[in-house]
């Protein structure tokens, strides 16, 4: 449980050191770029310790997870992986939401939430939920735009075939993946 709680520690720290003024400090120091690459490899390591950590995780359960709850665990994933690209391009998707990207961290945790009922993935899943409400309200503050203008459907499209894609390539190698088959 440690090895989980210092990814968690690393990851989450280096996330919101970045919505500081510190963030502008290291920038001018290191430079943009240079200031990118610490802040991804920062982040992969703490992203492998996470999953490490989970991976040696024992299972200590603290509630009784809702096995009922797992057909509508499918649907919120697809539309996790369908936001998650929505992100990264101009989509109708972003009229609604200026955080797509959250609001898919949001459901993905959610959705584990409500069928995994031990310490391990309440400390993950939990984690990135209550981070990614903070993140939201940290880039609201900070004065991140809702995209107002309407963009052609087809890149709505792009997001919907690509997010099921993933969606249906996790799902079939979820057991591959993560030792857990669905």
């Amino acid at each position: 449980m440690t090895l989980l709680l210092i990814g968690l520690l690393v990851f989450f720290a280096i996330h919101i050191l970045s919505s500081t003024p510190l963030r502008d400090h290291l920038v001018g120091a290191l430079g943009a770029m240079p200031y990118k690459g610490v802040y991804a490899l920062i982040s992969f390591i703490g992203l492998g310790l996470i999953i490490a950590g989970k991976a040696r995780a024992p299972f200590e359960p603290v509630w009784d997870a809702w096995p009922a709850l797992r057909p509508a665990t499918l649907p919120l994933m697809w539309a996790c992986f369908v936001l998650l690209p929505a992100a990264h391009m101009k989509t109708n998707i972003k009229r609604f939401t200026r955080h797509p990207m959250l609001w898919g961290i949001i459901l993905w945790s959610v959705a584990h939430l409500a069928v995994n009922g031990d310490l391990a993935s309440m400390l993950l899943f939990g984690s990135f939920a209550l981070y990614s409400v903070y993140a939201m309200v940290s880039q609201t503050r900070r004065g991140a735009a809702l995209q107002t203008e309407p963009v052609a459907v087809k890149y709505d499209a792009m997001v919907v075939v690509a997010g099921t894609i993933v969606f249906v390539a996790i799902w079939q190698l979820h057991g591959v993946l993560f030792g857990l088959p669905l």
